[in-house]
């Protein structure tokens, strides 16, 4: 009960137990410091999610805001900032409950995806998505160390192209030294004749993990998985053309250039690749 709910004052402060001079202070008074902060804050979360196009969490929030923006500020208090003011980011799916490991000889990675340098240890897997056309197929090879997309294709039909396309974008942006490992699953594409020729030549060694584990290649697997909530699941798409584009744009310009990443210390792929060490890379 208070003074502002249509209570006279007098009885306001005595049923509270405080001084009417006190009431008079406490309305007359600006906002503290604190809460103007938290206003400008709430703003700037307000834009950062935005500009994620409605991904980011607080995870990510946060470390915009103390890695992009060189902001101090708690973690607690941009969850609170986040939950207030009904911004919320788009939850992951959920994981997979781990399945007994396979030995297999041509795995060359055996789960262990862990790299220091650049263009050590390349993944690459292919998706799909329906349009009303008919479905898109999507090729990418994946940096591990930076979590940067290298290469990618996109066609209407899952062919050895497809894959060996994105492999060729891969080699010609990085030029790697021989000894590269390309780890993929076990699809056809994969093991095709043009896709195998393409990686030798280029001193790329080849690496599968087992049939139907996707923990042998769980680092494209959770791309995949972010890609599908992140942009495929959020609309219904018309045209291949129109979710061709939009695939262009979440691979070089959102995920590689703007999208803060757990797996990297929140940076981002080209952020985290200009910090490297060149006698790392």
């Amino acid at each position: 009960m208070t003074a502002t709910e249509g209570h006279p004052v007098q009885v306001a402060v005595r049923v509270l137990g405080v001084s009417e001079s006190g009431f008079y202070a406490w309305r007359d008074r600006g906002p503290s410091a604190r809460s103007v902060r938290h206003v400008l804050l709430t703003d700037t979360i307000r834009q950062i999610h935005a500009a994620s196009n409605g991904v980011y969490g607080v995870r990510r929030v946060h470390a915009e805001l103390t890695l992009g923006r060189g902001l101090r500020v708690w973690h607690g208090t941009v969850a609170m900032l986040m939950s207030r003011a009904g911004v919320k980011g788009i939850a992951g799916r959920p994981k997979w409950r781990r399945a007994r490991p396979d030995l297999v000889s041509s795995d060359l990675v055996d789960r262990r995806f862990a790299r220091q340098g650049l263009d050590q240890l390349w993944v690459t897997d292919i998706t799909e998505h329906p349009t009303r056309e008919g479905k898109v197929y999507c090729a990418v090879v994946l940096d591990v160390c930076s979590r940067r997309v290298v290469g990618w294709a996109i066609d209407s039909s899952p062919t050895a192209a497809l894959t060996t396309n994105a492999l060729g974008m891969a080699i010609d942006n990085r030029e790697p030294n021989p000894g590269t490992v390309i780890h993929s699953d076990h699809g056809v594409q994969f093991g095709s004749w043009a896709f195998t020729r393409r990686a030798k030549e280029s001193g790329l060694v080849p690496s599968m993990g087992s049939i139907g584990d996707c923990y042998d290649n769980a680092v494209i697997e959770s791309f995949w998985s972010r890609m599908q909530v992140e942009l495929l699941d959020r609309r219904r798409w018309r045209t291949r053309m129109e979710l061709a584009n939009a695939i262009f744009e979440y691979l070089e310009i959102f995920h590689n250039r703007q999208r803060r990443h757990s797996a990297i210390g929140w940076l981002i792929p080209v952020e985290f690749e200009k910090r490297l060490p060149s006698t790392v890379a």
